[in-house]
């Protein structure tokens, strides 16, 4: 079964997407890092989705999810490098990410998650 890497960095955990996400794959990263989170004990869960050129509806609200899950858990998440076209479509199919951080880019996603690793 295709798996996204979760990378651990101190307490936190790094997803980067770097294929195009389906629907079996994206519930599979929602269990995998539900998993992890209390695992690794993870405060804080950052994903990126720079390599992703389109998110439908169900991507979106598994994003949301995710970090609705995360926060049950204890952990935040933050989303960064969104593509433009991403963006406008999320707002086009009105999907807000209710609960999740966005930042530009992976360092701008750490200094939200309160961590300087750089």
């Amino acid at each position: 079964m295709e798996r996204i890497p979760i990378l651990r960095m101190g307490d936190l955990l790094l997803v980067t997407i770097q294929v195009d996400m389906h629907d079996r794959l994206a519930m599979t990263l929602q269990d995998d890092l539900a998993e992890r989170i209390v695992r690794d004990n993870a405060k804080g869960v950052l994903i990126d989705i720079s390599a992703l050129d389109l998110v439908d509806s169900f991507i979106g609200r598994m994003i949301s999810n995710t970090a609705a899950i995360a926060r049950v858990l204890d952990a935040q998440t933050v989303v960064v490098g969104m593509q433009p076209a991403v963006a406008i479509t999320l707002v086009e199919l009105g999907l807000t990410l209710h609960g999740v951080k966005t930042a530009l880019n992976v360092e701008k996603g750490m200094a939200l998650l309160g961590k300087n690793h750089f």
